[in-house]
Protein backbone atom coordinates (compact mmCIF):
# COMPACT_ATOMS: atom_id res chain seq x y z
CA UNK A 1 0.00 0.00 0.00
CA UNK A 2 2.89 2.17 0.40
CA UNK A 3 5.82 3.33 -2.08
CA UNK A 4 9.13 3.35 -1.38
CA UNK A 5 10.86 6.96 -1.51
CA UNK A 6 14.51 7.52 -2.25
CA UNK A 7 15.60 6.93 1.16
CA UNK A 8 14.32 3.79 1.15
CA UNK A 9 11.57 4.85 3.66
CA UNK A 10 7.46 3.92 3.51
CA UNK A 11 5.79 7.18 1.91
CA UNK A 12 2.02 7.49 1.90
CA UNK A 13 0.85 7.57 -1.50
CA UNK A 14 -1.54 11.53 -1.44
CA UNK A 15 -3.40 12.94 -3.77
CA UNK A 16 -5.00 16.19 -4.25
CA UNK A 17 -8.60 16.60 -5.54
CA UNK A 18 -8.33 20.31 -6.23
CA UNK A 19 -11.98 22.24 -7.15
CA UNK A 20 -14.31 25.09 -6.28
CA UNK A 21 -16.82 22.94 -4.45
CA UNK A 22 -19.46 25.29 -4.37
CA UNK A 23 -21.21 23.04 -3.11
CA UNK A 24 -19.41 19.98 -2.21
CA UNK A 25 -22.13 17.10 -4.23
CA UNK A 26 -22.70 13.38 -4.30
CA UNK A 27 -20.49 13.18 -7.53
CA UNK A 28 -17.74 14.75 -5.48
CA UNK A 29 -18.20 12.70 -2.61
CA UNK A 30 -18.29 9.46 -4.16
CA UNK A 31 -14.98 10.87 -6.37
CA UNK A 32 -13.30 11.18 -2.65
CA UNK A 33 -14.59 7.25 -1.58
CA UNK A 34 -13.28 5.94 -4.57
CA UNK A 35 -9.97 7.55 -4.80
CA UNK A 36 -9.20 6.28 -0.90
CA UNK A 37 -9.27 2.69 -2.46
CA UNK A 38 -5.90 4.04 -4.59
CA UNK A 39 -4.06 6.26 -2.07
CA UNK A 40 -3.82 6.33 1.33
CA UNK A 41 -4.75 10.48 1.61
CA UNK A 42 -6.90 12.33 -0.51
CA UNK A 43 -6.58 16.12 0.45
CA UNK A 44 -9.51 18.19 -0.78
CA UNK A 45 -8.06 21.39 -2.29
CA UNK A 46 -10.29 24.12 -2.58
CA UNK A 47 -9.48 26.79 -4.68
CA UNK A 48 -10.04 30.63 -3.26
CA UNK A 49 -10.95 32.54 -6.44
CA UNK A 50 -12.26 36.03 -5.13
CA UNK A 51 -13.13 36.49 -8.74
CA UNK A 52 -15.51 33.77 -8.82
CA UNK A 53 -19.08 35.04 -7.24
CA UNK A 54 -19.71 32.00 -4.75
CA UNK A 55 -22.66 31.21 -2.54
CA UNK A 56 -20.27 29.68 0.42
CA UNK A 57 -16.75 31.02 1.78
CA UNK A 58 -13.81 29.07 1.99
CA UNK A 59 -13.98 27.87 5.24
CA UNK A 60 -18.07 27.66 5.01
CA UNK A 61 -16.95 24.81 2.17
CA UNK A 62 -14.17 23.35 4.34
CA UNK A 63 -17.20 23.01 7.36
CA UNK A 64 -19.41 21.50 4.56
CA UNK A 65 -16.75 19.33 2.96
CA UNK A 66 -15.94 17.87 6.95
CA UNK A 67 -19.41 17.25 7.78
CA UNK A 68 -20.08 15.49 4.37
CA UNK A 69 -17.18 13.22 4.71
CA UNK A 70 -16.94 12.52 8.93
CA UNK A 71 -16.87 8.98 8.07
CA UNK A 72 -13.45 9.67 6.13
CA UNK A 73 -11.96 12.13 8.56
CA UNK A 74 -8.84 9.94 9.21
CA UNK A 75 -8.01 9.64 4.96
CA UNK A 76 -9.00 13.11 4.08
CA UNK A 77 -7.54 16.30 4.53
CA UNK A 78 -9.55 19.77 3.63
CA UNK A 79 -7.18 22.81 2.41
CA UNK A 80 -7.53 25.61 0.65
CA UNK A 81 -5.18 27.30 -2.26
CA UNK A 82 -5.09 30.71 -4.74
CA UNK A 83 -2.71 30.25 -7.86
CA UNK A 84 -1.46 27.63 -9.54
CA UNK A 85 -2.04 24.18 -8.70
CA UNK A 86 1.01 22.84 -9.54
CA UNK A 87 2.79 25.23 -6.99
CA UNK A 88 0.36 24.16 -4.53
CA UNK A 89 0.95 20.38 -5.39
CA UNK A 90 4.94 21.25 -4.68
CA UNK A 91 3.57 22.29 -1.26
CA UNK A 92 2.28 19.60 -0.31
CA UNK A 93 4.56 17.11 -1.75
CA UNK A 94 2.94 15.48 -4.15
CA UNK A 95 2.59 15.14 -7.67
CA UNK A 96 -0.88 13.64 -8.25
CA UNK A 97 -3.84 15.11 -9.27
CA UNK A 98 -7.33 13.65 -9.09
CA UNK A 99 -10.09 14.92 -11.29
CA UNK A 100 -13.64 13.55 -12.55
CA UNK A 101 -14.88 13.19 -15.55
CA UNK A 102 -18.98 13.23 -16.29
CA UNK A 103 -19.31 12.97 -19.85
CA UNK A 104 -17.18 13.76 -22.65
CA UNK A 105 -17.58 17.39 -22.81
CA UNK A 106 -15.63 17.33 -19.32
CA UNK A 107 -12.49 15.52 -21.24
CA UNK A 108 -11.78 17.86 -23.32
CA UNK A 109 -11.15 20.72 -20.91
CA UNK A 110 -9.98 18.49 -18.28
CA UNK A 111 -7.22 17.16 -20.59
CA UNK A 112 -6.27 20.53 -21.54
CA UNK A 113 -5.72 21.16 -17.92
CA UNK A 114 -3.61 17.95 -17.03
CA UNK A 115 -1.59 18.71 -19.92
CA UNK A 116 -0.96 22.07 -19.23
CA UNK A 117 -0.35 21.33 -16.06
CA UNK A 118 2.15 18.66 -17.11
CA UNK A 119 3.97 21.32 -19.37
CA UNK A 120 4.46 23.02 -16.05
CA UNK A 121 5.63 20.57 -13.64
CA UNK A 122 6.48 17.78 -15.66
CA UNK A 123 6.49 14.67 -12.94
CA UNK A 124 2.59 15.76 -12.38
CA UNK A 125 0.28 13.05 -12.85
CA UNK A 126 -3.34 13.55 -13.13
CA UNK A 127 -5.35 10.88 -12.42
CA UNK A 128 -9.23 10.71 -14.20
CA UNK A 129 -11.97 8.76 -12.64
CA UNK A 130 -15.23 8.68 -14.52
CA UNK A 131 -18.64 9.92 -12.65
CA UNK A 132 -21.02 7.19 -11.90
CA UNK A 133 -23.70 6.93 -13.73
CA UNK A 134 -26.19 8.75 -11.14
CA UNK A 135 -23.77 11.58 -10.17
CA UNK A 136 -23.28 12.28 -14.56
CA UNK A 137 -25.66 14.89 -14.53
CA UNK A 138 -24.59 17.05 -11.25
CA UNK A 139 -22.64 20.05 -11.10
CA UNK A 140 -22.33 21.93 -8.46
CA UNK A 141 -23.32 25.07 -10.54
CA UNK A 142 -26.38 23.36 -11.47
CA UNK A 143 -27.55 22.47 -8.09
CA UNK A 144 -26.45 25.87 -7.12
CA UNK A 145 -29.28 26.93 -9.30
CA UNK A 146 -32.16 24.42 -8.93
CA UNK A 147 -31.78 25.70 -4.74
CA UNK A 148 -31.65 29.54 -5.30
CA UNK A 149 -35.21 28.45 -7.48
CA UNK A 150 -36.57 26.73 -4.80
CA UNK A 151 -36.35 23.08 -5.73
CA UNK A 152 -34.93 20.37 -3.50
CA UNK A 153 -31.52 19.51 -3.51
CA UNK A 154 -31.27 16.53 -1.36
CA UNK A 155 -31.19 14.23 -4.22
CA UNK A 156 -27.52 16.08 -5.07
CA UNK A 157 -25.70 16.95 -2.04
CA UNK A 158 -25.60 15.46 1.52
CA UNK A 159 -28.16 16.58 4.17
CA UNK A 160 -25.31 19.36 5.73
CA UNK A 161 -25.22 20.81 2.34
CA UNK A 162 -29.07 20.90 1.49
CA UNK A 163 -29.72 22.68 5.20
CA UNK A 164 -26.73 24.92 4.31
CA UNK A 165 -27.98 25.35 1.24
CA UNK A 166 -31.63 26.24 2.10
CA UNK A 167 -30.40 28.72 5.00
CA UNK A 168 -27.97 30.46 2.48
CA UNK A 169 -31.32 31.07 -0.07
CA UNK A 170 -33.77 32.23 3.02
CA UNK A 171 -30.32 34.79 4.11
CA UNK A 172 -29.83 35.49 0.52
CA UNK A 173 -34.02 36.54 -0.40
CA UNK A 174 -33.94 38.91 3.06
CA UNK A 175 -31.37 41.02 1.16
Amino acid sequence: KHMQNKNNQSALRIAVFPGTFDPFTKGHMDLVQRALCFFDKVIIAILDNSKKNTLFSVDERKQLIAKALVDFSDQIEIDSFSGLLVEYLKTRETKIVIRGLRAISDFDYEAQMAIMNRNLSPEVETFFLMSREEYSYISSSLVRQVALLGGDVHKFVAPSVAEAMSKKKLSLSKE
